[in-house]
């Protein structure tokens, strides 16, 4: 596995003794220089180990040109090995097993024997020569002292970065109120009555580095430090020493006490977490501030000494970290959001002038922007920048915006601390984490990642490692999600409906960008182009590269020619492309990615050396426009993924265009082109783990891909084709993602009638895609393990609706209801007043219907769940408006309606429904035929985790004096939410509309 520090080295070991098998019928000779070669790399590997241990700018430079020569040296290495194993190994193809016996299979046979014998030589001089080069570095690790590397303290103290924050002033911090006030908030939860919450809470707070939750903390903890009898604000950080914590934590508790204490009696870590329990235990009132955790382990264990069900003094913590997975111990998590771009320039220009909001010559201007774009609303980033800019000249501005870099050589004083700020994150992780992150430098500036590709990048670059019973794309996935719980990068949500809730990609901010492309410039990780660099001729060995938003051109140098034979991996990404590169210069390349590009006048992708690229795992040419896939493409025995999404391939693709070991194919055709023309090769693509595919094929032939777990494809409108959907997916049974489409241009209908859906699947989504009745098998029992749902029914039932409620592990469900349909769950709750439906559903949204809680009047304990389509609402309008003046009519015409006000004087059941949920969305059909919700509850206080409502309102005409009152009333409801949640009202004329009756009632 490549890494910044260890190069190839992970997997050039493992290859090595893959080299030594009998299949190879290497020389006694050559084995045994094999052997020799993988004890040295062994020794070298666990040297640069520990070089990787250590922040690069601590390491002796001597240090640094050894790492370097030996991580260059590794991928020399394996490249040599590689072309050996393409050679013997990627000659056999299967395409041509039915020619056995003819004179033309026993030619290609000879020629293949001739090709494996030159290769066994051409092995054993590579590994002559790697002995002779690794017996040099061996020499200079000796006379470098690797082996007893370790971080050199500076010569100067080093002060936390931190430390100023703790001492800062409330008056002085800028764009902190609104952070500080949802803070308090949340630590004063009180109960109904506002009746004080007196068991302890802990509150977390999470951001990536320099966001201010160290500001954020120290601010709350000084305005409501009054309110306790004692209090605490210890730092912790990296590699924390737990015992010195508990003490600082029992010091600032009661100075009077422990500064006395003899704490040498105290040996072992849980006599110091006995010690913290019993002081908490005595009765005590207490805030306590745990202050950058970087680890679950440490806190875990200082939580075992703060934290206890028998302390009910309302005592508060709060603790600040970069990493979800610790944030997510506390009872709560407020995640810390950049600054607005108000506060980000108050904050800036307070910094540059030295006066608190004060505008340099009060007049905005172009280059300001820019900086405070660059910064992107975080503190940390636009103090630094601020402070390079104090006492500079403003027509400097922008070459000193042009000229800086957070990781740039040029970086000074406030800079430095902010990159030892950032940087404690890059050098915490681990090395194959390093190495991901490292890959992002090759994106453009706030571009949106593919979740899925970046992740299939890794895997072809060999930066994954293979666990044993795991999917190795789960294993990326592992790795793309820890990187977004330490703050690193940043998730994205993709805007289409159906995919709300899941995160399909992600950004990585500006200043992380800097950081790592500096690291991975300095240790030639990744060459990144861009508009600037065109022209920047290439030096040495060039392992990666990267076009960014440029005119690509291909130049003749001779230079240039050498430089991409070591290329690994190349990526253009939004270039507009004059003149194609021959792939045939890039003989090792390991992945190609063509994405997004535009092709001049005249200008043609020259695919036809791809052929040639023997050591391709990855191909990429999405949203680059194509007529044809290669033939040539069929050949390359080691590619395992190809994206053609968005490339509008015009030609069907023969079955000797692809090779059959794909794992994942991502392709669409142009709409234009004939669809009848149908693909034939998808059935004998056995090892696909991933397809997405819209039309051109059929459902019958799915059902050999065994090996399948992701599926996006189209379905068309007819009896045949619905027959082979449901017998394919039954098929499956690895399937853990499925999305259908409608492969038409109108709805499909589905009757599915025995659909058997996977029990492994945790995503199933349906666009332009309904079922006339809910399946079976979406059932608790059925599927046990789906998290997200995006169904359209025609019909349901309250049965249809317990099911959906009972899966264990939902959590988005959006649902769309023909607009007669409505349905409801008669009593949402047990004997013990407890939720029994949708106990982890987070998101709920409701494309075509209302939601209703209702109390039932009758026993004033129970509590109904409603869903009602348009035409219920269109009944209750009617016979609304028909009885508007007569009350005894409108009771009438409300119990028919079985739903409403039941007996408003009465007090309502105490309950919790869908105790999880956080946002819901519903439709509201005419104002008219919903002037109950004036006067009754909407049941939200049976959402105990709610944070976001939006109402979509198709309002009649003549309703426009209402408008103002169910919003009024829409909005008190919202107030009266203990979480108070933010609410949305739109629909088509809803703003017109109530702006006019305010202003005709003069409102402001």
């Amino acid at each position: 596995m490549a890494n910044i520090v260890t190069g190839a080295m992970s997997s050039l070991i493992p290859k090595l003794g893959e080299l030594l098998k009998e299949e190879y019928n290497l020389q006694t000779g050559v084995k045994e220089r094999v052997r020799t070669l993988s004890l040295e790399l062994e020794g070298a590997h666990a040297a640069l180990r520990k070089v990787a241990q250590v922040p690069w700018d601590e390491l002796d430079e001597q240090v640094k040109l050894w790492a370097r020569e030996v991580r260059e040296s590794s991928y020399d290495m394996e490249d040599v090995l590689d072309t050996f194993f393409v050679h013997v190994q990627g000659r056999d193809s299967p395409e041509h097993e039915h020619q056995k016996g003819s004179l033309k299979s026993l030619g290609k046979k000879m020629a293949n024997l001739f090709m494996k014998s030159k290769a066994r030589r051409k092995i054993s001089v590579g590994v002559k020569d790697i002995m002779t080069h690794l017996d040099e570095v061996a020499k200079r690790c000796c006379r470098y002292k690797v082996d007893d590397i370790e971080a050199r303290p500076t010569t100067t103290l080093t002060v936390d970065p931190r430390l100023a924050v703790m001492y800062n002033k409330v008056k002085n911090l800028i764009g902190i109120n609104k952070s500080s006030s949802e803070l308090i908030s949340m630590l004063q939860t009180k109960h109904r009555g506002d009746v004080p919450d007196k068991k302890m809470k802990i509150v977390s707070i999470v951001g990536v580095g320099g966001l201010g939750k160290t500001t954020l903390a120290k601010a709350v903890f000084d305005e409501l430090q009054g309110d306790f009898d004692h209090k605490a604000f210890v730092p912790v950080g990296r590699n924390p020493d737990l015992k010195k914590i508990i003490k600082a934590i029992l010091i600032e508790l009661d100075k009077e006490r422990y500064m006395k204490f003899n704490f040498t009696q105290l040996d072992e870590i849980y006599q110091f977490i006995n010690e913290l329990r019993d002081f908490l235990l005595e009765n005590k009132r207490f805030f306590i501030v745990v202050d950058d955790i970087w680890e679950v382990e440490s806190w875990e264990k200082i939580k075992l000494a703060i934290d206890d069900d028998d302390n009910n003094c309302g005592g508060r913590i709060i603790v600040t970290t970069r990493k979800m997975d610790v944030a997510t111990k506390a009872s709560e998590v407020y995640e810390l959001r950049p600054l607005s771009y108000d506060s980000s320039r108050e904050l800036f220009y307070s910094r540059v002038s030295g006066d608190q909001g004060s505008h340099v010559d009060n007049q905005a201007d172009e280059i300001s922007d820019k900086i405070l774009n660059k910064c992107g609303g975080i503190p940390l980033a636009i103090i630094t920048m601020a402070s390079l800019l104090v006492g500079k000249p403003r027509d400097r501005w922008s070459e000193i915006y042009k000229t800086i870099g957070f990781g740039s050589k040029d970086s000074k004083g406030a800079e430095n601390a902010a990159m030892k700020i950032l940087s404690f994150s890059y050098y915490d992780l681990p090395s194959h984490l390093r190495t991901c992150l490292l890959y992002l430098s090759a994106y453009p500036e706030d571009s949106v990642i593919r979740k899925r590709l970046l992740i299939w990048k890794w895997v072809a670059e060999g930066f994954i490692l293979k666990e044993q019973g795991t999917w190795i794309f789960e294993t990326g996935e592992g790795y793309f999600n820890d990187l977004v719980n330490r703050s690193l990068i940043q998730a994205v949500e993709e805007g289409d409906p159906h995919f709300e809730g899941i995160i399909t990609g992600c950004r990585v901010h500006d200043i992380v960008l800097d950081l790592i492309r500096s690291m991975s410039h300095n240790e030639n990780f990744f060459t990144v182009q861009d508009n600037d660099d065109q022209d920047t001729p290439l030096h040495g060995h060039v392992r990666r590269l990267a076009h960014l938003n440029g005119t690509m051109q291909h130049t003749h140098k001779a230079d240039d020619f050498d430089v991409m034979r070591t290329v690994r991996s190349f990526s253009a990404q939004e270039c507009g492309i004059e003149s194609w590169v021959p792939l045939s210069s890039f003989t090792l390349l390991r992945v190609l990615a063509i994405e997004n590009c535009k092709l001049a006048a005249g200008c043609h992708m020259r695919m036809k050396f791809v052929g040639k690229l023997l050591h391709l795992r990855y191909l990429s040419l999405s949203g680059t426009k194509i007529d044809r896939v290669p033939e040539e493409i069929g050949g390359l025995r080691f590619l395992e993924t190809l994206d053609l999404s968005g490339s509008g391939v015009r030609e069907t693709p023969s079955s000797s265009s692809l090779p059959t070991q794909l794992v994942c194919l991502r392709i669409s055709f142009h709409y234009g082109a004939n669809r009848d023309n149908r693909v034939d090769w998808i059935e004998r693509m056995t090892s696909l783990e991933e397809l997405n595919i819209l039309d051109r094929f059929q459902w019958k032939e799915l059902g050999c891909l065994r090996e399948l777990r992701v599926l996006d494809a189209g379905v068309f409108y007819d009896d045949e084709c619905e027959g082979h959907f449901v017998e394919s997916v039954s098929h499956l049974d690895k399937l853990q993602h499925l999305s259908i489409i409608s492969g038409v241009e109108r709805w499909v209908t589905l009757q599915a009638v025995g659909l058997a859906l996977p029990r492994q699947l945790r995503y199933f989504c349906t666009d332009c895609v309904s079922f006339l009745k809910l399946p079976p098998c979406l059932s608790p029992w059925g599927l046990p393990n789906l998290c997200h749902l995006d169904l359209s029914l025609e019909d349901m039932d309250e049965q249809d609706l317990k099911s959906l409620g009972g899966l264990p592990e939902l959590r988005f469900l959006r649902l769309e209801l023909d607009f007669s349909s409505s349905a409801a769950i008669s009593n949402i709750m047990d004997d013990n007043n407890n939720a029994v439906y949708f106990p982890k559903l987070r998101s709920f949204k409701l494309a075509q219907s209302t939601v209703l809680f209702v109390a039932n009047k009758e026993d004033n304990k129970s509590v109904s769940f409603h869903l009602l389509g348009s035409t219920y609402h269109e009944c209750m309008g009617s016979a609304a408006a028909a009885s508007n003046n007569d009350d005894e009519n409108n009771k009438e015409a409300e119990e028919d309606a079985n739903v409403g006000r039941k007996g408003a004087a009465a007090p309502r059941p105490r309950c919790c429904f869908m105790p999880t949920l956080q946002e819901l969305e519903f439709r509201m059909y005419g104002y008219r035929s919903l002037r109950r919700y004036c006067d009754d509850s909407l049941g939200w206080e049976y959402l105990p985790s709610l944070r976001e409502v939006g109402v979509y309102v198709l309002p009649q005409t003549d309703e426009a004096d209402a408008c103002v009152k169910v919003e009024e009333k829409l909005r008190s409801e919202a107030d009266a939410h203990p979480n108070h949640p933010a609410l949305s009202i739109q629909g088509p004329g809803i703003r017109q509309l109530l702006l006019s009756v305010r202003g005709a009632q003069g409102y402001d």
